[in-house]
């Protein structure tokens, strides 16, 4: 688990294997961080050492990142750590190929594709991968997408996680979505954060390398007077989307998960980005936010860009992990959880 990004995406997955007293999981951390060691901890996991962790032969390996996967020790079945495993931004690289999340170059390593099994979320990136890597198809599998799974699961909850935000009915909630890179809603438009308030009761979803790179204290310092509730990395952006009325965001993936949950949308900003990815058909229909809430607008359809396997996820993803494991699936179904309850720093942090 080399990011707390990663973690979140595989506390989606893990529930899949509760209530099996076959499976032991374990958690391993390849680079020392304090973000992701806390996060291991918040959880209750057992974490044990990376330099441990590759004396032993683990039954699976489960990854929500490329990094690191060729020394992993066991098979890897890894996953899309945001929205797509085709990429929006375009990364520069002086080679004529394709860029996009499913690249030759981060698929091999010494000619060999390492991933027993690659999670996609979309028959499209079958075929951006086909074309890119042909040697990985075979580990290939077109699961959906488990996380927007799981928030479909959890709208008819919504009046819970307003109330756990402290939103009255009659109150109008916006969260402002951002992704962490110098394009970023965070970088790019900071007037936003004091702006909005004034029009509505306000989130704030901030990526987690955000906090990573600066530390939690200059966060809540730079917000401090912005009378905003700040959901914390770990655990509450999911529930914050979908007790939203409007979503404030940029390219990065928690715009498009509350596109794909039916939120209305603004973007406060959009680099350039890759033509054909789903940020590029945010943009092409989504307004800029201009000062006036009631520009924003659904986008129909857009949870079937996401994925293409809707509410199947679980199931696809849960006998993937099991095929890996060579054991037998468990009998019992095991419901997907809707996601928990937010815990927001106080508006006055």
């Amino acid at each position: 688990m080399p990011s707390v990004v990663a973690g979140t995406r595989l506390l989606d997955l893990l529930p899949l294997l509760n209530a099996d007293y076959r499976v032991q999981v374990f958690f391993t951390r390849p680079e020392p961080s304090l973000h992701t060691e806390m996060f291991i901890r918040m959880i209750g996991g057992l974490d044990i050492p990376w330099e441990q962790a590759l004396q032993h032969e683990f039954d699976l390996v489960l990854a929500a990142s490329y990094r690191f996967i060729d020394q992993a020790p066991g098979p890897v079945l890894v996953l899309p750590h945001g929205a797509s495993a085709l990429k929006s931004r375009i990364r520069v690289r002086h080679t004529a190929e394709p860029v996009h999340g499913l690249d030759r170059q981060l698929l091999m390593r010494d000619g060999k594709v390492h991933a027993a099994g690659i999670a996609l979320s979309h028959d499209d990136e079958l075929a951006a991968l086909s074309a890119s890597c042909p040697e990985a198809v075979a580990s290939a599998v077109v699961a959906g997408d488990i996380c927007l799974d799981r928030m479909r699961a959890s709208l008819p909850f919504r009046d819970r996680y307003r109330h756990a935000l402290g939103v009255q009915t009659d109150e109008t909630l916006v969260t402002i979505s951002s992704t962490w890179t110098t394009e970023s809603t965070f970088a790019r438009c900071p007037m936003v954060y004091r702006e909005l308030p004034s029009l509505a009761r306000v989130a704030v979803v901030l990526h987690p390398n955000v906090w990573a790179v600066h530390g939690a204290w200059q966060v809540r310092a730079w917000l401090a007077d912005c009378g905003v509730m700040v959901i914390p990395p770990e655990a509450g952006w999911q529930a914050a989307m979908i007790a939203s009325d409007v979503v404030v965001g940029d390219h990065g993936s928690t715009t498009q998960y509350a596109a794909a949950i039916g939120r209305r949308v603004l973007l406060a900003t959009l680099p350039e980005v890759r033509k054909g990815s789903l940020a590029h058909a945010l943009g092409e229909i989504v307004p800029m936010y201009a000062g006036d809430l009631d520009e924003a607008v659904t986008v129909p359809g857009f949870a079937d860009l996401l994925s293409s396997r809707l509410d199947q996820a679980d199931s696809i993803l849960r006998s993937t992990m099991y095929r890996l494991l060579s054991a037998r699936e468990p009998d019992q179904e095991t419901p997907l959880p809707r996601v928990p309850l937010p815990n927001p720093l106080s508006e006055d942090h």
